[in-house]
């Protein structure tokens, strides 16, 4: 069977609405997985909007929510996907890096007043939240056949990243975390080791990064690194600086292009088969 991904949100920080996001995207994080007759849903930013409209189109009932992290960026797109308002609808929503509070717990308070009108519990779809912590494996399908490895990240109030593996093919999700100059991150190395295709948070330039040490983010730079001494055959620079527009990503593209051909910018809407 196949495994692919699409990007429904590719951008960081904030939404960005604007004429100057048009080509990449504005859309803050969310990617769909698609292998093993499976959905798997990574984060839970506004381009989750646009991927439940398109899974109810699809009759897709059923899938799995992971959390890198509960930044508003990464799941404020929730209380706006239709599905979960379904009935006949199920989802599992699990985070590997809360410490001395439950997923459940944020995503009820953020649905709550003063900052939402609808609270959780008006979701009628069946909800499953679980927590984990970040360097557990598992797995996910109802032939437990796929694969899901986790590293913690380097971030304030914590993130995880994931590795999925299918059938031999491998896709990982990287984001938010920070590097330290010169030291490459050796959970992070361990997670992506041969990788087909790893999602990288680029947020910055190595040029912009010193000025942005302690935020939580790393550079389009930093990700080819890791993915060269890790032997990864494809990189996706992704959750772009909302300040990064349409202009300057085409060049950091360009400039990716040059460093390593085997990288590209993460778009809105782009999809990827791992054959």
């Amino acid at each position: 069977m196949s495994f692919k991904i699409k990007f429904w949100g590719v951008r960081g920080s904030i939404a960005c609405p604007s004429p100057n996001h048009i080509a990449f995207g504005g859309n803050t994080s969310c990617i769909e997985v698609a292998c093993g007759g499976e959905r798997i849903i990574m984060d839970a930013g506004t381009g989750i909007r646009g991927l439940g409209h398109w899974l109810l189109r699809k009759d897709v009932r059923d899938a799995t929510i992971l959390l890198s992290h509960t930044h508003w960026d990464h799941i404020n797109g929730f209380p706006f996907f239709t599905p979960a308002f379904h009935p006949d609808c199920h989802f599992t929503i699990l985070a590997g890096h809360l410490q001395n509070d439950t997923i459940e717990n944020v995503f009820a308070d953020q649905m709550q007043s003063p900052y939402f009108p609808v609270p959780l519990e008006a979701m009628t779809a069946a909800k499953e939240f679980a927590d984990f912590n970040a360097g557990d494996s598992f797995t996910l399908g109802k032939a437990n056949n796929i694969g899901i490895q986790t590293a913690p990240l380097n971030h304030p109030n914590g993130a995880t990243g994931y590795r999925v593996n299918y059938k031999g093919k491998s896709f990982c999700y990287v984001t938010d975390t920070e590097h330290v100059i010169g030291q490459p991150d050796q959970n992070i190395l361990g997670l992506i080791e041969g990788a087909d295709l790893v999602v990288y948070d680029s947020t910055y330039t190595d040029k912009e990064f010193p000025a942005k040490i302690g935020w939580g983010h790393s550079t389009w730079q930093e990700g080819v690194r890791l993915c060269q001494a890790a032997n990864v055959k494809n990189l996706a620079i992704f959750h772009h600086d909302p300040d990064h527009e349409d202009r300057f990503m085409r060049r950091v593209e360009t400039k990716a292009k040059v460093m390593w051909p085997q990288a590209f910018v993460a778009r809105e809407h782009m999809r990827i088969e791992l054959a």
